[in-house]
């Protein structure tokens, strides 16, 4: 049953400190044990997920949770002996003794509130991308995974990938010499047809179907009556108050490679262009996200820069990287998803998903590949808990490069504007109405105690 209202909300001032206190579970220290999963949000990509983590050998799927009845029912066929919860707080709460490991595969407002409970709880926590909705959100989850030492992982399964892992290869290696420039795009059509129809908010109400939970799935966000077809189960990357828009969903994919292989640290700017029609629309700017956006950021210049300073474009939509950057790509069309880390030697291009490619072509033919075996991202997190391995995109090292992506989305609701960013004070100085986009207000009753 779940919790009733009071106790529920109370939870989640009073039950993260009382979970922390529980001890740490260590059945999963023993490579012959097996790790004990629980899956919150099993509908449309929590699907794949739980069937990813359920394939392991060694773990097993005790609990499930979802606020849609019908994605639970589904799921509770596949594995009819786990537990099932329509309310993460009660699972944390009743489970707390009981699991291992929890993944979040659920929409981006929620994912702090989950992630932050279950590694204050001592789990081991895979949480799919971006790692948070807002900037304050990862920089607290990254320093509590820290203080927790728990295993964690980000869901860019591409990470694992040989196309990213190639490519951070063949960039540490200097085969293109000092990196001068990067360009990371995403313009495949899904995006603006994502987009195309979002408005202002729908004024009309409608009852919630019967087996969907309207109230667990708002979470954190504010009230707003159910729409059919608006937000559940698709749309709501398009909201400004679920999702984080086209940058925030695919920007952890694409830029993970480049992150990784130039060392990059806190950016110190970071500005945005948007789409005209999305930008002179007051109401479509108090609420969604544009169809088009190019941000812009400068990051301090690490040891595999050519300077002391690096610039990093993001394209997506219909704003595309510029000719300098497709001329690279010998074919008819540029990889409408890829990242091009443009070196004084050559450029390797990384098509998201697909294998690294070293141009010009003829200048790199014969380079050795590096032998690298294949990964299960979701294993690989697993594998870690074990004691097997170590896991690929862990918080402490995804947590900045995600921060440095959703400062693009404070950018794109401040466009044309120069935010300089303080990262040691979590502060964009000299701009207030920027700077309070770094940590949205939560409804009341769902605040989280010591955030």
């Amino acid at each position: 049953m779940p919790l009733p209202n009071q106790t529920r909300r109370s939870f989640i001032k009073t039950g993260t400190a009382a979970l922390a206190a529980l001890p740490s579970i260590s059945r999963a220290a023993n490579a012959n044990s097996q790790i004990q999963h629980a899956c919150i949000g099993v509908g449309g990509m929590g699907y794949g997920d739980f069937k990813n983590f359920s394939s392991h050998a060694k773990t097993k799927v005790v609990a499930i949770c979802d606020v849609d009845r019908n994605h639970l029912a589904r799921v509770a066929k596949e594995v009819p002996d786990a537990r099932t919860y329509t309310d993460w707080r009660e699972l944390i709460e009743k489970e707390g003794d009981k699991i291992d490991s929890v993944n979040v595969t659920v929409p981006d407002h929620m994912h702090f509130p989950i992630a932050y409970t279950a590694v204050r709880a001592g789990k081991h926590v895979y949480c799919q991308k971006p790692l948070c909705h807002d900037v304050a959100e990862v920089r607290a989850l990254t320093e509590a995974t820290r203080k927790a030492d728990v295993k964690t992982q980000l869901g860019t399964q591409a990470a694992s990938g040989f196309g990213d892992r190639m490519g951070v290869h063949y960039v540490k290696q200097g085969l293109i010499g000092k990196v001068k420039h990067v360009y990371l795009c995403s313009n495949r059509p899904g995006a603006i047809d994502t987009y195309r129809l979002m408005g202002p908010r729908p004024k009309e109400k409608h009852a919630a179907p019967d087996h969907l939970n309207w109230d667990l799935w708002l979470g954190t966000a504010p009230v707003r009556p159910f729409a059919p077809g608006i937000y559940h189960p698709t749309k709501w990357r398009a909201w400004q108050d679920f999702g984080t828009g086209w940058s925030g969903d695919i920007g952890c994919h694409v830029f993970d490679a480049s992150w990784k292989a130039i060392g990059l640290t806190a950016p110190k700017t970071v500005h945005a262009t948007v789409q005209q029609s999305w930008q002179k629309s007051a109401a479509r700017r108090a609420d969604t996200w544009p169809q088009s956006d190019h941000i812009t950021w400068t990051f301090p210049g690490t040891s595999i820069t050519e300077k002391d300073e690096i610039t990093v474009e993001w394209f997506d939509g219909r704003i595309y990287p510029p000719q300098q950057a497709q001329k690279w790509y010998p074919g008819k069309i540029y990889p409408p998803e890829s990242a091009l880390m443009v070196g004084t030697e050559g450029a390797i291009l990384i098509p998201n998903g697909g294998g690294a490619m070293l141009l010009p072509r003829d200048q790199y033919k014969g380079t050795a590949q590096p032998k690298l075996e294949p990964r299960n991202h979701y294993h690989h997190f697993l594998d870690a808990i074990i004691g097997t391995t170590k896991n690929e995109s862990y918080f402490e090292q995804t947590g900045p490069m995600t921060e440095a992506i959703l400062l693009g989305t404070v950018a794109i609701r401040n466009p044309g504007e120069k935010l300089d960013w303080d990262a040691k004070n979590l502060a964009i100085p000299g701009n207030p109405s920027a700077h309070k986009l770094l940590k949205r207000e939560y409804r009341q009753g769902w605040q989280i105690a010591g955030f």
